[in-house]
């Protein structure tokens, strides 16, 4: 005897699972109320798609590293130098590519706000 709290059988919900198999593999919103679906993302969103942003890496601007830095750092761990920036980082779970191009600065920097720690990470 069955103790779940289902409220159809087995059966019904094959059946169920074959209906919607064409929705769901056919890539097109499933919900019949336009205002229930996501948001695509705009054209002026930094590199949302591309995965973590990695200083240095070439192809992160400015901006970039400045708003990933800004995810995972508060006001109040600055002024700081880059040991105890990869620190708060860290302890945010940053991911490594904005994390290890912070422990490569000079020990003895002091960075006052995000776009002087920005700066210097797009600088090198």
């Amino acid at each position: 005897m069955q103790r779940g709290s289902d409220r159809l059988n087995v059966h019904r919900d094959d059946e169920m699972k074959h209906e919607l198999q064409g929705l769901l593999r056919s890539g097109h919103p499933t919900r019949t109320e336009e205002w229930h679906d996501p948001e695509p993302s705009a054209d002026d969103d930094l590199q949302v798609a591309g995965g973590p942003v990695a200083p240095g890496g070439g192809t992160a601007s400015l901006a970039a590293v400045r708003q990933a830095l800004a995810r995972y750092l508060s006001r109040s761990v600055f002024p700081a130098g880059p040991r105890e920036l990869a620190g708060a980082l860290r302890r945010g779970y940053a991911p490594d590519a904005l994390v290890e191009p912070l422990e490569r600065l000079p020990r003895s920097a002091r960075y006052a706000t995000v776009q002087e720690l920005a700066e210097a990470l797009t600088r090198r």
